[in-house]
């Protein structure tokens, strides 16, 4: 289990600003802030009338004893065992809790929120059929406070994040456990204190509530988000290495990019050209026979290649996951105004697991490609005129020596962990559930995968603003500039060996916070994730 936490971060404020759930137009920044406790959640009015008519239909079905999967009958492979209309009741509850399997360190508070935004949204849809009550309970959870212990591990991606789910809605109706207050307790006990009443489940709404694919949307949102701060990231350390090698800019020109016109290659070369405007270092030795260089190394040259294909990446990532953030992926399905309720596979989590399968390459490339940089600065045979390892006492010093293995190692773990998930299946359920998805797998995968990427491009703008301290005095470019000023407010630059955790940590969590794209487009304006088509 987790450390406990001595507060809960993650409760909105009273007067916070409200995002409203539709089911139609929750966006991936909402659900962040949401996740952060930056909003509270309401529901959107017109949400109310579709789950009530859904709710209604549900209600009929039940009336009439007609037979309906998860509703009349058991699930999965008991799908053809009948439930009599008296144990309707008992069937959520013991759906709920059978499913209760998951296992390993829970979701930490803000991955918890996510999921239940997510899930909320999936009930303000109106296809669900649970009772609008049930969509209350956890919006109150969400801004009171109440985050469900959910286990990571567990889920095969369909139908959908099951384990998951169930510890989510086991805390619904007092089950469970649950943060509330600064510490964890039972989901009864967690009620209680926030004030708010358990449910108790009718028809069809333990199924409305553990059937889809939250986990794997709510990781990959937040992952995504982390991933699009860190490609900017990639190119503002890229830019400080290429001033601190007295590279050329050269191959970032407009031209060579119009002729090949991806857009974020493009975008990558404009931010390139951006972070350089202004800079002394390069144009101080373009005239210079002893260092006048014809073309860098692919790392540095090739960088609007291999990070606006990355780019590209996850925008084919933000795609998918803006759609499934506002999908219903229930089963079956309500359809009141058809008479129909569909047994279908929207629970199948392949586009997403699939997409995030693709953010882990693309990351994993980002890195690969920042660690041969990180490499180019310390070698002497390739930085030419900075020391060795960057120590101005080589031998009694290391210097940087180590900070690059450590990236050598996070680099070569992320190549494991770039595996597709997706391509992967195991049959569940009496080969009722033959083919799923690794979605929530290819999730963690990605989350792990941004972690260490993060660590590898600190590393480099560690070795970079070192690095920079052998300037002779010129001032590097505006964006280059105002990312060495922050770094230096936070880690001093190397005079002698000293344990350098902290520095790697320090600068990651100026990326992390997004603090250090602020201040650098506070100097040079907006970096581009794509081009204007």
């Amino acid at each position: 289990m987790a450390a406990r936490q001595t507060k809960n971060p993650c409760t909105p404020r009273a007067d916070a600003p409200e995002v409203r759930l539709d089911g139609e137009t929750l966006s991936l920044e909402d659900v962040r802030r949401a996740a952060r406790g930056e909003a509270r959640v309401a529901v959107a009015e017109q949400s109310r009338l579709r789950i009530d008519r859904a709710r209604a239909y549900v209600d009929k079905i039940v009336r009439e004893g007609q037979v309906v999967y998860g509703v009349t009958t058991g699930f999965g492979k008991f799908a053809d065992v009948s439930i009599d209309q008296s144990e309707v009741l008992e069937l959520q509850r013991n759906l709920v809790l059978s499913h209760c399997c998951g296992v390993g360190v829970p979701l930490d508070a803000e991955e918890a929120r996510a999921l239940m935004v997510l899930r909320a949204n999936v009930l303000a849809k109106g296809y669900s059929g649970a009772r609008y009550a049930v969509l209350e309970t956890l919006v109150e959870m969400i801004n009171r406070g109440v985050y469900p212990h959910v286990p990571a591990k567990g889920s095969v991606g369909a139908s959908g994040d099951l384990a998951p789910l169930a510890h989510l809605a086991a805390v619904m109706i007092g089950e469970g456990r649950a943060w509330v207050d600064g510490e964890w307790a039972s989901g009864a006990a967690a009620m209680k204190a926030a004030g708010i009443e358990p449910l108790v489940l009718e028809a069809k709404e333990g199924l409305a509530l553990i059937n889809g694919t939250q986990l794997m949307s709510a990781l990959g949102t937040l992952t995504l988000l982390a991933a699009e701060n860190l490609l900017k990231c990639c190119d503002i350390a890229g830019a400080m290495t290429l001033e601190a090698l007295r590279g050329t800019d050269a191959a970032y020109l407009p031209r060579t990019q119009e002729v090949r016109p991806h857009r974020g290659q493009v975008a990558t070369a404009g931010n390139l050209m951006r972070l350089l405007q202004g800079s002394e270092i390069l144009p101080s030795h373009r005239d210079d026979e002893l260092d006048k260089r014809v073309q860098d190394a692919y790392s540095l040259r090739c960088m609007p290649q291999v990070h606006g294909a990355a780019k590209d990446a996850l925008d084919f990532v933000r795609r998918v996951l803006e759609v499934e953030v506002n999908s219903a992926t229930d089963n079956p399905l309500v359809f009141p105004e058809a008479e129909l309720i569909v047994s279908g596979g929207n629970f199948h989590g392949q586009p997403v697991s699939q997409a995030l399968d693709f953010l882990a390459v693309a990351l994993t490339y980002s890195g690969g490609i920042a660690e041969r940089r990180v490499e180019y600065l310390l070698d002497p045979a390739t930085s030419e005129r900075l020391p060795a390892f960057l120590t101005p006492r080589g031998g009694i010093n290391s210097g940087l020596m180590i900070p690059q293995v450590t990236a050598a190692a996070l680099v070569s773990e992320n190549k494991t962990l770039a595996h597709p998930a997706c391509v992967d299946s195991i049959p569940t359920s009496a080969n009722k559930e033959d083919y799923v998805s690794m979605g929530a797998f290819a999730a963690r995968k990605a989350v792990d995968v941004v972690k260490n990427t993060t660590w590898v491009v600190a590393v480099e703008m560690l070795a970079a603003a070192q690095a920079l301290e052998y300037g002779e005095g010129l001032r590097p470019g505006h964006g280059v500039q105002a990312a060495y000023r922050l770094i230096r407010q936070t880690v001093p630059p190397l005079a002698e060996d000293r344990p350098q955790t902290p520095d790697i940590e320090a600068i990651a969590e100026l990326m992390s916070s997004e603090r250090l794209c602020r201040a650098v487009e506070e100097a040079v304006g907006p970096l581009d994730l794509a081009a204007a088509p």
